[in-house]
């Protein structure tokens, strides 16, 4: 049977001339059907494409760019993470207390965003996580530092645990594929070790200047929240491997330490004295 197409839409010129009363006997007959159905299909087309509507997919996250320029006076290269990158391991996730405080590249964290942590990958790398159990996939965005725990390669948020099952088990087994980088990587990227991190400021200096004596480097850098953390990092590698090799001696010794990217922060100060009372002033008199 013939088929009419307008737009979207196909009817059988038998049934819109049904419609009618008409009949495919005559050739006469079947230029007035086929007129009239015509104009038929026409009016009915508006109702035909609200049955096909397609939903619109989100747009996928930019990719990086290949080409170097210089932003803002600053030298920059191109993405030093490959688009395609595979990395598999054990995932977590974290929520409470955490939610509604700044993440480490300083936006605030909100547990029911897709968002992540990683220890290596720059901020605002877009990775798909597969939990290899069941295949379920998440696409989540790169914006804080973790997970400090052994065996584990990335903590999710809570809404990305939850779209690949893995709130009930806690942690699991994934796989991350890159699939989007930031385009502009400062050339100085470096990497450093986190051997702890302390509530009390005076400790973590003092561990501080004990590490950068034997390694040159060492830094503080405050993780902000209700109760900031100080966090020690030792060394300033320009390589992972580089890095590595601190850690491991640093492992040797029976203590702890995880490699991370050294990520542009500005340097972080004593937090200010509290005030003194009236009766602990001197006076000059």
């Amino acid at each position: 049977m013939r088929l009419l197409k307008v737009g979207q839409c196909e009817y059988s010129h038998s049934d819109c001339a049904a419609i009618f009363g008409f009949s495919f006997m005559t050739p006469l007959t079947k230029d007035r059907v086929r007129i009239i159905a015509t104009a038929v299909c026409l009016l009915l087309l508006p109702a035909c494409g609200r049955k096909h509507r397609i939903a619109q997919a989100p747009p996928p996250p930019p990719r990086a760019h290949t080409t170097s320029k210089e932003v803002n006076g600053a030298s920059k290269r191109p993405v030093s993470i490959a688009v395609g990158s595979v990395e598999e391991g054990t995932a977590s996730w974290y929520g409470i207390p955490y939610h509604g405080r700044p993440a480490a590249d300083g936006e605030i964290y909100d547990m029911e965003t897709l968002v992540a942590a990683h220890r290596l990958m720059p901020f605002n790398t877009w990775l798909r996580v597969t939990n290899l159990r069941n295949g379920k996939t998440v696409e989540v965005r790169v914006i804080d530092r973790g997970p400090f725990v052994d065996g584990r390669i990335i903590d999710l948020s809570k809404a990305a645990a939850r779209q690949i099952d893995l709130l009930g088990p806690g942690v699991g087994p994934v796989r991350l594929q890159v699939i989007a980088a930031p385009a502009d990587i400062p050339t100085n990227d470096f990497y450093t070790v986190q051997v702890g991190a302390f509530a009390v400021y005076a400790n973590a200096e003092r561990a501080r200047t004990e590490y950068a004596q034997r390694f040159g480097s060492a830094q503080i850098s405050i993780k902000q929240g209700n109760a900031p953390l100080y966090r020690v990092l030792v060394g300033k590698e320009r390589s992972i491997a580089g890095a590595q090799q601190v850690a491991d001696q640093l492992r040797a010794e029976g203590k702890g330490g995880f490699v991370i990217r050294l990520d542009e922060t500005v340097p972080s100060s004593p937090p200010p004295a509290p005030p003194v009372s009236p009766e602990q002033t001197s006076s000059s008199h």
